[in-house]
């Protein structure tokens, strides 16, 4: 985790020179969180907060989130990680282990706090896994469905062509990162679930 230090210390400094920080709508994770740079825009309604931090998998997101997470006193978390993970090797059985051991703290530290999982999008540099990134899906899906509390977003289908391919409009020309228009599909989608704010 040890290359990760640099950002994580960034962030924490943004969060400790931030007013107000704490009882926001959170977003945690990977890069498709830390490059939403229009996040206070699209949730203009919301007082959120976007800690993503780039290149992260969801094991890193579990061992930085005491230095993180638990500083800002969420209050709910809107969460995207696992891609990285997948994309590293992992197998999905190992990214929900990953995503278990981030809910037993989240059920330490803030049992109360409502969490949200935006499902493993699928994306034309990663279409070589695309059945491990269903996989990985359905055991987090199952899982969450045990979890008061919990929900998980579906931005998964909406991303997909009437051929079931990934959307080349939604993504930067590396094919993994989203462009506008993808985020503003993950802004309509999230919107749709009111319960998450």
């Amino acid at each position: 985790m040890f290359w990760y230090e640099d950002e994580v210390h960034q962030l924490e400094k943004k969060v400790r020179s931030t007013a107000e920080v704490t009882n926001r709508t959170v977003f945690y994770g990977s890069s498709s969180i830390r490059l939403w740079k229009t996040l206070d825009h699209d949730f203009s309604e919301e007082q959120v907060l976007n800690i993503g931090f780039g290149g992260s998998t969801l094991a890193a997101c579990g061992w930085f989130f005491e230095r993180l997470v638990l500083p800002v006193q969420p209050r709910s978390i809107v969460f995207y990680a696992g891609d990285n993970d997948l994309g590293d090797g992992r197998h999905p059985e190992e990214v929900y282990l990953f995503f278990c051991a981030l809910t037993s703290k989240m059920q330490q530290y803030m049992p109360e706090t409502p969490f949200t999982f935006v499902a493993i999008k699928p994306s034309p540099a990663r279409w070589h896994i695309i059945d491990r990134i269903r996989f990985a899906n359905h055991l987090i899906q199952q899982k969450i469905e045990t979890l008061p509390g919990y929900h998980f977003v579906d931005v998964f289908t909406p991303m997909l062509d009437g051929g079931g391919r990934p959307r080349w409009e939604l993504f930067d020309s590396d094919g993994l990162h989203l462009n506008r228009t993808g985020y503003a599909l993950w802004q309509q989608t999230l919107l749709q679930h009111p319960e998450i704010f």
